[in-house]
């Protein structure tokens, strides 16, 4: 039998519900994002006060709480509707990982019934069973399509448009189905004109970055709900605020937040400080990194594998350098390099993102070159990234 010795001294002293730092969990309240729920409730409250259905975009950058709040607003919202007598029902679908129609129904169907067959009907039929579905429990259904871009971009808009028309036969009585779609970028520009017309495109709600003191304040809230009292001073969680307001991400703090106190516990302290949060940056960038990168076209990567060539083992190359790099990587990839102009502009952008540092250069250099650094990724693993990713481009 093995021993459970080893674990067994294993203390944890610094975070006391490691539950309250994952991405799915739903805080009881969202911190600096009434605005957006109450712009929500403002639209969907009709399906209550004019039993009519509603449709709503959310759109942002990663980590701006357009999931969370989401989910937040269908729980308080089903409660509200409940204490009106109107049923509330509510499917949220994550588009990434189901992003054909039947898949994105079966998901939905499996809220009224768990066994639902997986194959066997079509989407057609599978519209029906659901219209059955609410009007034998007399519910309104809210469904919530995640990443829904990426949806429409794999299988078209056909369901949407389905979904949209869903109460359109009905010549009398309450509207059964709902929809709140969300999306990094403006979904509208993917969908076709027949789905595009039944929406109205001032119900888009902008979800903006976290500036830095509203990340301050969800750090703070998220050190209450799962620190133990005393583990972690003000000024330790503004440094993480302080580096994740660069990306205005929410979800990049909290993981931030995380990875500093299990640090700390590992070092079987009982406090967080700051070189805990440096060493969690190092940690946790990569992941933030793929989630950006894969946001970047063709040649801002081509730009970037070209930067991570030239710059291994130093600590900075000039623009010139930088230039050279990039032109033999669109020789490696087939694509034509685009001219000076259009590459200073990729490296604008790339230093806008953070992934790469631009200032001028001192001495030892002629003029004003300027110098690009990579300020928070080795030069190795961008490299790795990038090339993962366009090899993927290429298949």
């Amino acid at each position: 039998m093995v021993s459970m010795a080893p674990f067994e001294d294993y203390q944890q002293n610094i975070i006391s519900d490691a539950s309250k730092l994952t991405f799915d969990y739903v805080p009881d309240r969202l911190v600096h994002r009434d605005r957006e729920m109450k712009q929500l409730f403002s639209i969907f409250r009709q399906i209550v006060d004019s039993n009519v259905g509603q449709k709503a975009f959310l759109t942002g950058n990663v980590g701006t709480g357009k999931s969370v709040l989401s989910k937040r607003f269908c729980l308080d919202f089903q409660e509200w509707a409940r204490e009106k007598s109107q049923a509330i029902e509510f499917a949220i679908v994550n588009c990434r990982a189901r992003n054909t129609p039947s898949a994105v129904l079966l998901k939905i169907l499996e809220r009224f019934d768990p066994h639902f067959p997986d194959r066997g009907f079509s989407t057609t039929e599978m519209l029906e069973i659901l219209r059955k579905h609410v009007d034998r429990q007399k519910v309104h259904l809210i469904v919530v399509l995640d990443e829904a871009n990426v949806l429409v971009k794999k299988s078209g808009s056909d369901l949407l448009y389905s979904l949209t028309r869903f109460d359109e036969e009905r010549i009398a009585g309450e509207h059964r189905l709902s929809l709140i779609l969300i999306s990094q970028k403006d979904l509208i520009e993917f969908l076709d004109a027949a789905t595009l017309s039944t929406f109205k495109r001032t119900n888009t709600i902008k979800f903006d970055k976290y500036d830095k003191e509203q990340l301050w304040g969800i750090l703070a809230d998220r050190v209450e709900l799962a620190f133990y009292p005393g583990t972690i001073e003000e000024e330790t969680t503004e440094l993480i605020a302080e580096i994740a307001s660069e990306w205005g991400d929410a979800r990049f703090a909290i993981e931030l937040l995380e990875n500093a106190g299990r640090i700390a516990n590992d070092e079987s302290l009982d406090f967080v400080n700051a070189d805990h949060v440096r060493a969690a940056k190092a940690m946790t960038h990569s992941v933030i990194t793929e989630d950006k990168l894969r946001m970047l076209d063709m040649h801002k990567l081509l730009t970037l594998l070209g930067i991570s060539h030239e710059i291994k083992g130093k600590a900075y190359i000039t623009t010139g350098q930088s230039e050279k790099g990039y032109a033999v990587a669109c020789e490696e990839y087939e694509e034509r390099v685009r001219g000076h102009t259009q590459f200073w502009e990729y490296l604008k952008e790339l230093e806008g993102h953070g992934f790469i540092g631009l200032r001028l250069s001192g001495k030892g250099h002629l003029g004003k070159t300027k110098l690009i650094s990579l300020p928070d990724i080795p030069a190795k693993v961008l490299e790795e990234k990038v090339t993962e990713l366009l090899q993927s481009k290429r298949r």
